[in-house]
Order: structure tokens, then sequence, then C-alpha cells
């Protein structure tokens, strides 16, 4: 059995490789991410009432995290492209942080995990609603971008401690 602690993109000469997954058998494989933009009490009040220039920052940028997701084999390097994968990116506001919290959802049945896909639908969705409020709050921050569950392949299914 392979070591876990093994680099599975660097070859036995260090060069970087895809990690060959045609011997693998398909199922299903889901992976949940979260994170969240810290903005001002005024930011997050205008995002929640629609008092922007740019439009409905919570809608657009749920799209922009599902496009995201889409595309993460064309942002990482050696990320396989997962073909029908279907991504869910949900925003809500949260008045306590004050701020806006991400969670991506993804599923695909196939040959390769899908946390890739999660987290880059997360950063790009709150990296969205940084480019459509900045005008107003160019001190928010993007927090806490983490994987919160996955299930299926090899290695089974993984929950966060917290």
């Amino acid at each position: 059995m392979k070591d876990s602690r093994e680099l599975t993109h660097i070859d036995s000469e260090g060069r970087p490789r895809m990690v060959d997954v045609s011997e693998k058998e398909q199922t299903t494989r889901h992976a949940v991410a979260t994170g969240r933009i810290v903005t001002s009490p005024d930011a997050l009040q205008r995002i929640m009432t629609g008092d922007l220039e740019k439009g409905s920052v919570v809608r657009v940028a749920e799209l922009a995290g599902i496009m995201g997701g889409k595309k993460t084999h064309d942002l990482i390097p050696l990320c396989h492209q997962l073909t029908g994968a279907n991504v869910t990116v949900r925003l809500e506001a949260d008045t306590d942080l004050p701020g806006i919290v991400a969670q991506a959802e993804v599923t695909v049945a196939g040959q390769t995990g899908v946390e890739m896909e999660a987290l880059t639908a997360v950063s790009v969705a709150l990296l969205t609603v940084y480019d459509m409020v900045k005008s107003v709050d160019r001190g928010m921050r993007i927090e806490g971008i983490r994987l919160l569950s996955k299930k299926g392949g090899r290695s089974g299914s993984w929950t966060t401690e917290e």
C-alpha cells in the first residue's frame, strides 16, 4: 500500500505529473466547503438591501462560484476535469460577523474527488463579493475557507472535527 504522506503529483524524479485515475472505480463523490467575507456593517446592509451599483451581489456571487467550481481544472495545475459535476453555492448574510458566509457543495460520479472544486467555488464566490462591494468597503477580509466534508472514493468519508 502507498504511504499516505507520499506526494501524488510528483514523480520519482521530482517532476510534476497528473495522477492516473484510469484504473479507479467510478463512484459518487461529494464535498462541502465554506468560507466567509467580513464586511463593515454599512457594506453588509447595502448588500442585503441591494443598494449597490453593480446589482444583486449575492446572486451574482453564487453564479460566479458555480462557474469557478466548474473551471477548477483550468485554475489549479494537475487538477482533473470533472464532466457532469453538480456545483451548488449558497451565500447567506451574517449580521454577527458582519458579512457573508458562503457554502459550496459539489457532487460527481467519477474517478477523482471534488474537494478542490468545492474550495474553488467558495473562493470565487467570495472574491466576487469583494469585487462588487470594494467601492463601499476596501477593508473586507476573506477568511476561513476550508473543507467541511468529503465522501466517496478510496479514502472514504471525512468530516471536520468542528
